[in-house]
């Protein structure tokens, strides 16, 4: 392996516990980052030089330390201050020499969600910190401008520095907040790598892939959390559909999927972390999602998804998050189980329950279909127009329009 591709890997699987170890004691990520960059630039000449290190992330560990060290004496840090960056980076050299370094990318991750921090903010800042994505491709994959994510992540950083974020892992109290803010910026950024699913996208490439990882990650540090495990297993579940979800570019809907064409082996392992989660008795959203997946997953050995499961889990999942979805996502999987007559009522009461379903494209495409099943066609049409109307995947729009032209009459 050449020097500059052995650098491309070690920044590829140590960029997140690099950047964790540096800022964690300065809780300067942005100075961090410039610190790491410099040493990854000065190992691409060095190393084709002098040979690669036996340690290569301890060599750049040492590299960087030095480059953050100088940074805070040019910034002419108070006396007492600067010493005791420069006294607590030196206490991770010898925990650097050691060939598995010290991994903080769990506290990095709960800075990121650091009350101070935007909402908005979170979920790219992970990608940044823990992943070393460019402000441009985060901007790409979330469709803002690249002046205004690298704006929003320069932000964050600021905010994590001046509150003094403490990078650890939140006292008892503070746990469900934040915790909770973690598994969702993870599975933000599974969700937006999902709505590519011919990676046709450059900037959305591979995300969904990366948020696994982040996922894998989390379960290593905290094994026995069944929330981390839920999470897990739900990418691992809707990713496995991956190759089935479209056909020669056409949309398909997960119960016209071809079975044969789901990963079996991601399954399985959703299916054993979903085990795991159970024995310790503490339900959460990510497990209940993952186990509706699981119920869709039941046709690769039944050939029929367990409807009545999916109509209970969904149930549970509303009462649980209160949300909007989850209940419209209930009234979808009645309709499967007890036919279109039973679940038409149901979704009307349900938008008089949540108006704002009447902004979101499911809530139509839903409605188009229990119409034509119960031969009310005109409404049918109005509503895919509606649902069309709020769609912007172009397979989707075609999948729809089909639909429409498909009516009778």
């Amino acid at each position: 392996m050449s020097e500059a591709s052995l650098a491309e890997r070690v920044a590829r699987e140590s960029y997140g516990r690099l950047i964790a170890l540096l800022s964690a004691h300065t809780r300067d990520v942005a100075g961090a980052e410039d610190a790491l960059s410099d040493a990854f630039a000065a190992a691409l000449v060095a190393w084709p030089r002098s040979g690669t290190p036996d340690n290569p992330e301890a060599w750049l560990f040492a590299a960087a330390k030095r480059k953050v060290i100088d940074a805070a004496r040019r910034a002419k840090t108070a006396a007492d201050g600067e010493a005791e960056i420069v006294r607590s980076i030196e206490e991770m050299e010898s925990e650097m020499g050691a060939r598995d370094a010290p991994d903080r990318r769990l506290e990095l991750m709960f800075a990121c969600t650091h009350p101070a921090i935007e909402e908005d903010a979170r979920t790219p800042l992970m990608l940044q910190t823990v992943l070393g994505f460019s402000a441009e491709r985060i901007a790409g994959a979330f469709l803002l401008a690249p002046a205004a994510m690298g704006q929003r992540l320069v932000r964050a950083k600021k905010r994590i520095r001046d509150a003094g974020a403490a990078f650890d892992v939140p006292s008892a109290e503070e746990w469900p907040a934040r915790f909770g803010a973690v598994l969702d910026a993870i599975y933000a950024a599974y969700g937006v790598g999902w709505t590519d699913p011919l990676g046709a996208d450059p900037e959305r490439c591979d995300l969904a892939d990366e948020a696994i990882w982040l996922g894998r990650v989390l379960a290593q540090q905290l094994p026995e959390e069944p929330e981390v495990l839920g999470l897990l297993a739900l990418m691992l579940h809707l990713d496995a559909r991956k190759p089935a979800r479209r056909m020669d570019a056409r949309y398909v809907p997960l119960d016209e999927q071809d079975v044969s064409l789901w990963w079996r082996d991601a399954i399985e392992e959703a299916e054993a972390l979903l085990r795991r989660a159970a024995v310790h008795d503490r339900i959460g959203r990510y497990q209940l999602e993952a186990a509706i997946q699981s119920a869709h997953a039941a046709r690769l050995d039944t050939g029929q998804a367990d409807w009545t499961a999916i109509v209970l889990l969904y149930e549970a999942l509303a009462v649980v998050t209160g949300s909007p979805i989850a209940h419209l996502n209930a009234v979808a999987a009645l309709a499967q189980r007890d036919g279109a007559a039973t679940a038409s009522p149901a979704l009307d009461a349900l938008a008089e329950d949540f108006p704002s379903l009447r902004s979101y494209q499911p809530y139509w495409a839903l409605r188009a279909d229990l119409c034509a099943r119960l031969g009310r066609i005109e409404e049918s049409r109005t509503a895919y127009d509606e649902a069309i109307a709020r769609e912007r995947d172009g397979a989707v729009i075609r999948f729809l329009s089909e639909r429409r032209a498909a009516l009778a009459g």
